[in-house]
């Protein structure tokens, strides 16, 4: 039985399809007359870029920039796109020169925006501090770009071996001044980035580095390993120029020996799939759709002859030990029923298909799909064979983690069950023990609090007798030391996060920004004097914070947590002005008079001279600590932050109210001190 399985991620990534959808959108609107050109070609696949010149879509090189921007006129405008890889420094100003002078010439940027983040890393390093590193080829159009961005010393290196020979040379005085900034091309292959690093961090301590490899290549290149170790023949489709491509081809080989590089269906030949059974199709970024389609088309239709031919001269006898593929007939939560030809009936037990006691079988299979198992035992009288997936499963995909745990490839899976000493993960029907020091978990912790869930995780040993070790852990660094690298290349001051209180000390808090640690000082945490954090937030609590200052050397960074519309002073001053009446509260009382608390944050000065209308030998013959009072706003100083508030104000008012009134309602009125409400 063959199968053909196509990458989920085959095909144009973000970039080329921005730069292709552009360029139709170009052509969509072009006026009558105007020529449309790309400078170089706008990706590397060849059939696209014949049939881009049969629509009148010419590739031109920088030099015929001038000559475009001279020719360009009403009657025949110009418009060119620069291609997906992008362009140099040099030419670029000269595309915006000729836009500027000439309202016939026009260009479009369809630079993809990961190579546009490489460009702007170049060009905002410090030469005088720095020298530059990039991993790649030095002959493609993208690095070439790329290069052009940095104006001091730079290096241009394709292997980690390679750097290390170069930069072991350099003057001894050169490598104590400079520290390196290293990025990568982003269709680099994903080992021998990390390589690089390896050999630049033994080199350079304080080596900045950053992950420039487009997310969507580092999952293409996973995800044509992965398939490449399930598979025994690989077709890698793309353009013979694609870099990318190139790469995909040599992680397929690496794992597939029998793997051929094809630009279009036209180029498969028959033989080729003579001994294949399952068969994986990749293709490079600059791969249109529709020739994946084909190439997918033309596979099927052989492989559906090739079963039909298998099919005749199947033998009609079924050993123990063989393995056969059989049509589901019936299925239960117990087992599965098979045709597996010959007049036999195959069963295969809930306990032979998979170690997940929750999985059910009734709701991954259905009557009519194909099944591969290992045949345990044959009843030739009962015309029955008892069958195991897990057998085949297991067998097969054993190879899958060895080749993980050499090549330290990212798996997943479930946790199955805390053990002794540790957890299980069942990995492809294979058994994962986890040792608790490499779960993730802290010492002593519930190992139990993961089961269940599903993790990432790296093979780090395997023994005799199928024995796999694997390590949460790892994984979990590594994500850690991503985003942090990610962090650091993105963190600018005034810039907001959302952040998790993690620890408090005396003098402020700490709060993880997501895998990166930054501190509120005592005195940002709060408008109103504190003297400790836990008045303010507490461990765990969920803050908005903003960066005030940091220091990537020493990984240190000060965050604010206060904001001008949370100072009191300005609440204050938002609702009352001079004049104004408030109802304050008494706080604290002093020999000159007592303070009251106007809103949370802000108090105001009562003087004793302000208390009553008569002389008062101290405050608290009249008023009392909590006590809630009226008074008047008498005075507001913005620049020492004071209010001064009177009572003998609104009691002079009263009294003034009362002396204007008939002498019959006089009598009635009275003005009494305040007292306690």
């Amino acid at each position: 039985m063959k199968h053909v399985t196509v990458a989920e991620n085959a095909g144009f990534c973000f970039g080329v399809k921005r730069a292709t959808d552009r360029l139709e959108e170009a052509l969509r609107n072009a006026t009558a007359g105007e020529r449309i050109f790309t400078l170089g070609h706008l990706i590397h696949n060849e059939t696209y870029n014949e049939s881009l010149k049969r629509r009148g879509v010419e590739a031109i090189d920088t030099d015929a920039i001038a000559t475009l921007a001279q020719e360009a006129d009403a009657a025949h405008p110009v418009k060119v796109l620069v291609r997906a890889h992008g362009c140099p420094r040099e030419t670029i100003a000269l595309l915006t020169r000729s836009a500027e002078q000439n309202p016939y010439f026009d260009w479009i940027d369809c630079t993809c925006p990961y190579v546009k983040k490489i460009h702007k890393i170049a060009g905002e390093t410090d030469a005088e501090a720095h020298f530059f590193v990039l991993i790649g080829a030095a002959n493609h159009p993208e690095v070439i770009g790329i290069m052009s961005c940095f104006d001091g010393e730079k290096y241009v290196f394709s292997s980690a071996e390679e750097m290390e020979s170069s930069l072991c040379q350099r003057d001894v005085d050169k490598m104590h001044k400079k520290t390196p900034v290293m990025v990568a091309q982003t269709t680099q292959n994903l080992g021998i980035w990390h390589q690089t690093q390896k050999k630049l961090k033994k080199l350079y301590t304080n080596a900045i580095i950053f992950d420039t490899i487009c997310s969507v290549t580092e999952t293409r290149q996973t995800e044509a390993a992965e398939l490449a170790k399930q598979c025994d023949f690989m077709v890698v489709i793309g353009g013979r120029e694609s870099s990318n491509t190139a790469k995909l081809y040599e992680i397929c080989r690496r794992h597939c020996g029998k793997t051929v590089w094809i630009a279009n269906a036209s180029e498969l030949d028959r033989d080729m799939l003579s001994d294949a059974t399952n068969i994986g199709i990749v293709a490079g970024a600059s791969t249109p759709s529709d020739e994946i389609e084909e190439v997918y088309k033309t596979m099927t239709e052989m492989k559906e002859n090739f079963e039909k031919m298998l099919d005749e001269s199947a033998c009609s006898t079924l050993n123990t030990g063989d393995v056969v593929t059989g049509t589901v007939t019936h299925v239960s939560d117990a087992e599965l029923q098979l045709d597996v030809g010959a007049g036999v009936t195959g069963y295969i037990k809930a306990d032979q298909i998979t170690n997940d006691p929750a999985f059910k079988l009734t709701e991954n299979f259905k009557n009519g799909d194909k099944v591969e198992a290992f045949v345990i035992r044959v009843s030739d009288i009962e015309g029955v064979a008892e069958l195991s997936k897990k057998r085949v499963d297991a067998d097969r995909n054993w190879l899958t983690l060895v080749a993980a745990c050499e090549d330290k490839t990212v798996l997943e899976g479930k946790v199955a069950e805390a053990v002794k000493g540790g957890v299980v993960i069942w990995c492809n029907a294979n058994r994962v023990f986890v040792p608790a020091s490499q779960t993730g978990v802290p010492k002593d912790g519930d190992l139990a609090s993961i089961v269940g869930s599903t993790v990432q995780f790296k093979i780090i040993e395997v023994k005799q007798g199928k024995k796999a070790i694997g390590s949460i852990r790892v994984v979990q660094r590594e994500v850690r030391r991503a985003q942090e690298a990610d962090f650091w290349a993105n963190i600018e001051v005034g810039k907001v996060y959302n952040g998790t209180v993690k620890s408090m000390t005396s003098y402020g808090a700490f709060v993880d920004l997501g895998g990166v640690d930054g501190m509120v000082h005592l005195t940002e945490l709060s408008w109103k004097h504190i003297k400790n954090p836990a008045e303010v937030v507490a461990v765990g609590d969920a803050i908005t914070v903003f960066v005030k200052s940091f220091d990537p050397e020493k990984k240190r960074i000060s965050l604010g947590y206060k904001t001008e519309e949370t100072n009191p002073w300005n609440i204050f001053k938002s609702q009352y002005a001079v004049g104004d009446i408030a109802s304050v509260k008494i706080v604290s009382m002093m020999p000159f008079g007592a303070f009251a608390e106007i809103v949370d944050g802000v108090d105001g000065l009562i003087h004793i001279s302000q208390i009553a209308m008569q002389r008062i030998a101290k405050p608290a013959d009249l008023l009392e600590i909590g006590q809630v009072v009226d008074a008047r706003i008498i005075e507001i100083d913005d620049e020492k932050q004071k209010v001064s508030l009177s009572i003998r104000s609104l009691l002079e008012e009263a009294a003034a109210a009362a002396e204007a009134m008939p002498e019959e309602y006089a009598a009635e009125e009275s003005v009494e001190a305040p007292v306690e409400e």
